[in-house]
């Protein structure tokens, strides 16, 4: 007899429906699997073998083809294991085909029979819901994560015996034999919406001083703009970054789930966790390698700049990663996505992150401190030569963390302004971005092309006559020139003003001012080399 069963897998992170055809017929007993697999698919036929004998259900002397549809995608992953054994079952005359009507199947079988929990599931349950299928039976521990498609039946069984036994029973009598999993999306942004989140009690109010890094972050959260902060060791450079998702805006739905899939098919959704309601924050150390970063293998998994998609990349020590590493950036902060190309096919990954760098002025990282760095001028110029043009070109806010005076240390926490008061700024200023964009398919400032910074950033004759020397002294980049009204739009936004006016725009310059300072740009020429000892400083 012949039987189908749908299941879906993943390619990259984008999902597909598969259909698992299965043939058994009289002949010399085999079990044969076809359909350009990997090595861990065709174990499949041994794992369902024993699993369906150890499930109580020995297969009888025969010929059992199966067949992974289509053909032409290489199928990768144990997610197959449950349909095949389900196949089996509808076609040797245990299971009523039409019990599978508009019903997808995931799983992974052990060879006792249990159902054992995949990774991906949060994007195929979403796919195959779009395209009409109203049940899917998928191991326990996944169940949360695939009841978050709201109008998906999800059923979440622990062994293949109880698989079958609910696919044998009559309709009515299912949910009274095996519940539909069922997730409350309300209750899960309870804290967010409450702004609750306080990224596991770090605060903005235990930083004490740096109140012009403070207002920087505050800036570069409100408006998604990339931030660099540069200081000595112990200026407080890392513990403010750290706070940085304590003030950022919620995660809404639709980000929630873009998160999540990412983090479902990388396998990084902990036991028991449904849904990311919290901005992800990555910090690699430097010592990663490219691949890691942007994604690697046959079919690359997603790399830690997809895992912060929606959420802040800190780059600790910026300085200390590799250039090539570094490099890598480019693109992806560019175009907010990361495209991969290998022999079986072209990846594109989510990539929309905030970039958080902090780094020392120098090897030691005392500079310009000379009564204590003792770094020559070319050891300066290699170190922050490791920085390049380009990146530096597409960092929106550029900070210097100074040394703490001791009388800000001996401050109280209960004086500073704590993560939940800035983040109310924040939220009232994505608000007014989120108003005005809602036509443009962007949400941020820092997202806005040429044409909508003419169209949003109308500059006043003083403030263009201002704009125009800010360039021109600056020496900026026409990307620079477009970055800095994005900054001064943002600045604006938090003041509750339509208008840019000069003010804002001589705070957004002053955040391209610390480049001049640290970095000397000529032209376009990409080489970085340190500012005249002494002089800019």
């Amino acid at each position: 007899m012949f039987s189908t069963v749908v299941s879906g897998a993943v390619k990259g992170i984008m999902p597909y429906l598969m259909q698992v055809e299965v043939d058994t017929s009289d002949g010399l007993p085999m079990f044969n699997m076809v359909g350009f697999m990997s090595g861990e698919v065709k174990e499949a036929s041994e794992r369902v073998r024993v699993a369906l004998k150890n499930a109580g259900y020995p297969l009888p002397p025969m010929r059992i083809t199966v067949n992974l549809s289509p053909a032409d995608i290489r199928k990768s992953g144990i997610a197959v294991d449950l349909p095949v054994a389900i196949g089996i079952l509808t076609a040797i005359g245990e299971i009523d085909p039409d019990s599978l009507k508009d019903t997808l199947v995931i799983g992974e079988l052990g060879l006792d029979g249990e159902v054992k929990a995949v990774s991906g599931v949060l994007p195929m349950v979403t796919h195959a819901f779009g395209k009409g299928y109203k049940t899917c039976i998928l191991p326990r521990d996944n169940a949360g994560e695939g009841a978050v498609v709201s109008g998906m039946k999800i059923i979440g069984v622990s062994s293949l015996s109880e698989a079958a036994a609910y696919l044998k029973s009559e309709a009515a009598d299912r949910d009274s034999l095996i519940e539909p999993t069922v997730v409350d999306i309300d209750e899960l942004f309870t804290d967010q919406n409450g702004m609750e989140m306080n990224l596991g009690g770090m605060d903005f109010s235990e930083v004490n001083g740096q109140s012009a890094v403070k207002r920087a972050v505050e800036i570069a959260a409100a408006g998604y703009h990339h931030i660099l902060l540069i200081g000595p060791p112990g200026s407080g450079k890392s513990m403010v970054a750290k706070r940085i998702p304590s003030i950022m805006p919620p995660l809404s739905r639709d980000e929630a789930l873009e998160v999540s899939s990412i983090y479902s098919v990388a396998g990084m959704l902990k036991k028991g966790e449904t849904l990311i309601t919290r901005r992800p924050f990555m910090s690699p150390h430097h010592s990663i390698t490219e691949a890691a970063l942007a994604g690697g293998g046959s079919v690359p998994h997603p790399g830690v700049i997809s895992l912060s998609h929606r959420g802040v990349m800190f780059l600790d020590e910026m300085a200390e990663f590799k250039r090539n590493t570094l490099n890598l950036l480019r693109q992806p902060l560019e175009d907010r996505e990361v495209h991969i190309a290998r022999s079986g096919g072209n990846f594109s990954y989510p990539a929309d992150i905030l970039l958080v760098g902090a780094m020392n002025p120098c090897p030691c990282g005392y500079y310009p401190d000379l009564n204590k760095c003792k770094c020559s001028e070319n050891e300066i110029t290699r170190y922050l030569g490791r920085i390049s043009g380009p990146i530096l070109d597409r960092i929106d806010i550029c900070i210097e963390a100074a040394k703490i005076d001791v009388g800000e240390l001996s401050h109280s926490g209960a004086c500073n302004e704590s993560s939940a008061d800035i983040r109310k700024r924040v939220i009232r200023a994505t608000k007014i971005q989120g108003k005005r964009f809602e036509r443009e398919g962007i949400r941020f400032n820092s997202e806005m092309s040429p044409l909508q910074i003419q169209k949003y950033c109308k500059l006043g004759m003083q403030e263009q006559r201002l704009m125009e020397r800010i360039f021109t002294t600056m020496d900026l980049s026409a990307r620079a020139y477009h970055k800095v009204l994005r900054v001064a739009r943002t600045i604006a936004d938090l003041d509750g003003s339509e208008r840019i006016e000069a003010a804002h725009l001589s705070e957004a310059a002053c955040y391209r001012m610390m480049d001049s300072k640290y970095f000397s740009k000529s032209g376009t020429d990409a080489e970085i080399r340190i500012a005249v000892r002494g002089g800019a400083l």
